[in-house]
């Protein structure tokens, strides 16, 4: 299975494409519809990559038994609240 951490930074990646094309867009004066579209599509690949970050900490503190996770561990309540924060 591919490392969570590679397949996020590499959907950031993508997410900064698509804003750089964005950014050029306004530049030359597209039409707002197409920027508007590009736009919602960078907005939506910055929510999945974060999605991406809260399901993989889920994963990893469901995985740990209560008693053995690092004092630093990401909480359950945390966790409620960062993946409240995306919707």
């Amino acid at each position: 299975m591919a490392d969570p951490q590679r397949l996020i930074a590499n959907r950031l990646r993508r997410a900064r494409g698509q804003l750089d094309a964005v950014i050029a867009a306004v530049e030359a004066g597209i039409e707002c519809r197409d920027v508007v579209t590009q736009l919602a599509a960078v907005a939506k690949a910055l929510d999945r990559a974060g999605y991406a970050i809260v399901s993989s900490a889920m994963r990893e503190c469901v995985a740990v038994p209560e008693g053995e996770r690092p004092q630093d561990a990401v909480t359950e309540d945390e966790l409620e609240k960062l993946f409240l924060m995306l919707a």
